[in-house]
């Protein structure tokens, strides 16, 4: 398997939520959960995909962490998914369109960069960037 297949997946998640935001969590080459965003579905600010998604496999798990695994998400985590995925330990983040490029097509962002939370955390999480960069803004040109 290959990241670009992974975003796939999760682009795919994105279609059935509230906004174009799907994540996909993997070890060892194999989906384990995937979700997406239900933040109006369900009254939750906190409902993002990435959230969504790490709820489900640690309550799959009974074990908060995810060291080990990895996430792929059609956007840049935002600093709240983005200190999720340290306190969970994950071991990598794959994203597609990074928080400047939705800034850029003036989507409401917090402006705090992923790598900058990472950075300041006592995690070393490998970040990837660009992933199926255009299919993923594609998403939310259409929203």
């Amino acid at each position: 398997m290959n990241q670009e297949y992974f975003m796939r997946l999760a682009l795919e998640a994105a279609k059935k939520g509230d906004w174009p935001y799907g994540a996909v969590i993997v070890k060892d080459d194999e989906v384990v959960e995937v979700a997406y965003n239900t933040v109006q579905t369900d009254s939750d600010p906190s409902a993002h995909a990435e959230i969504n998604v790490i709820r489900k496999l640690t309550t799959k798990l009974k074990n908060p962490s995810l060291e080990g695994y990895s996430i792929y998400t059609t956007c840049e985590p935002c600093p709240m998914c983005a200190t999720a995925c340290v306190w969970t330990g994950i071991s990598e983040i794959i994203y597609g369109v990074s928080i400047q490029d939705l800034v850029s097509i003036h989507q409401s962002q917090i402006h705090v960069f992923c790598e900058e939370i990472i950075a300041k955390s006592f995690r070393n999480i490998k970040v990837t960037k660009g992933v199926l960069k255009d299919e993923c803004l594609a998403l939310f040109i259409q929203s």
